[in-house]
């Protein structure tokens, strides 16, 4: 092994808030420098501060009753997981609910479809985060041949009459798509194989990914053609780079609710380049879809 695939391979990151921890520390004996980028300690401050704003969020909508559902979707290795954990790392776990199903067992295939998703809307005060969710019939099930034809293009005419009936009974709806690129998701993939720490998010789907590649381009643009309502619109975060996706995805949800002692609204503004309306994700696939390349994943 060469000397600088060895340093590659023996390069360990820092856990997240250690920095911003331990920047004013003093210096001893007993204490190692370590040098990082001056944006990744503005990254753990913004992100810490943002933190505090999820909960004060949470503490309103636990005295108020407020029920809200985010539902996560997005291509394999587009940073879903990683913003998840971001937003719920200080949240009551009481008061907070990650959904993240399995493949249905035999009994599940043979219920309604939406059942065993139903059972785990949020009750009154609670969040819920769905990582992955029905839209598995939108993109993976038919590119996977999962589903048949007929499955999926029922479940795109019966989505948004669904989604409408919730948010008529007064339950809060994000729908995020996380939009990463082509070469940003070989490379995390190829991370993957090689860290230790990461090898279980391998799966066989994940390795088809880049073979399926314009097969869910199509999807997507189908999905959000068919589902993207006033009543319950996309959001796109654009994750090529993974932090500035969670720090504007947790801005457009905090932007998004009303509670107490909120901070300004110019603070919790997202970047436009980040955060995209489903309405200008569609604009910009019609104009791309005969040029796969120029599509941002």
């Amino acid at each position: 092994m060469s000397h600088k695939n060895a340093n590659k391979k023996s390069q360990v990151k820092l856990a997240e808030a250690t920095a911003i921890r331990n920047k004013d520390a003093k210096e001893n004996k007993n204490r190692q420098a370590v040098w990082i980028k001056k944006w990744h300690l503005e990254y753990e401050e913004e992100l810490r501060f943002l933190q505090i704003e999820l909960m004060k969020m949470q503490q309103s909508m636990q005295a108020s009753g407020k029920r809200v559902l985010a539902i996560f979707e997005g291509r394999d290795a587009a940073g879903k997981g990683g913003t998840i954990k971001r937003i719920t790392a200080h949240l009551n776990p009481r008061s907070y609910n990650v959904v993240a199903l399995a493949k249905p067992n035999e009994t599940e295939l043979s219920q309604w479809y939406f059942q065993r998703y139903t059972s785990h809307l949020p009750t009154a005060g609670e969040f819920t985060i769905f990582d992955r969710s029905w839209y598995n019939r939108a993109m993976v099930e038919p590119v996977m041949g999962f589903c048949s034809d007929e499955q999926n293009k029922r479940f795109l005419k019966d989505v948004p009459m669904l989604e409408e009936l919730l948010v008529k009974d007064g339950i809060t709806l994000f729908k995020f798509y996380f939009s990463v690129s082509k070469n940003v998701q070989k490379e995390r993939f190829d991370s993957r194989k090689t860290d230790p720490l990461k090898q279980y998010k391998l799966s066989p789907v994940d390795n088809l990914a880049q073979k399926y590649w314009n097969e869910y381009a199509i999807r997507k643009f189908q999905m959000l053609s068919e589902t993207n309502r006033t009543m319950a619109p996309w959001t796109i975060i654009r994750s090529d780079n993974k932090k500035h996706a969670r720090i504007n995805c947790i801005k457009h949800i905090l932007s998004n609710m009303d509670y107490e002692g909120k901070i300004s609204a110019k603070k919790l503004l997202p970047d436009p380049k980040i955060v995209i309306s489903g309405i200008e994700e569609l604009q910009h696939m019609e104009k791309n879809l005969m040029t796969p390349d120029k599509l941002h994943g």
